[in-house]
């Protein structure tokens, strides 16, 4: 039976990437997508708004507050 040494692989190899900096990568975007979708939910809100006071039939609906 033959024993080998263990290897700690290649210093000039390929190295994996930080595993800190991917979770900061992915918390960024889910932070941004969160963002988005709120900016979409106010947007619909007021577009909403404006639809079912013109569907009453009124003249004076205004989009500015």
């Amino acid at each position: 039976m033959q024993r080998f040494a263990p290897t700690h692989g290649d210093p000039n190899g390929p190295q994996r990437p930080d595993p800190r900096r991917t979770a900061a990568v992915g918390l960024i975007v889910i932070v941004l997508l969160v963002i988005i979708g709120l900016f979409l939910v106010h947007v619909l809100r007021d577009v909403s708004k404006i639809q079912d006071c013109t569907m009453q039939g009124r003249t004076n609906c205004s989009p500015f507050r």
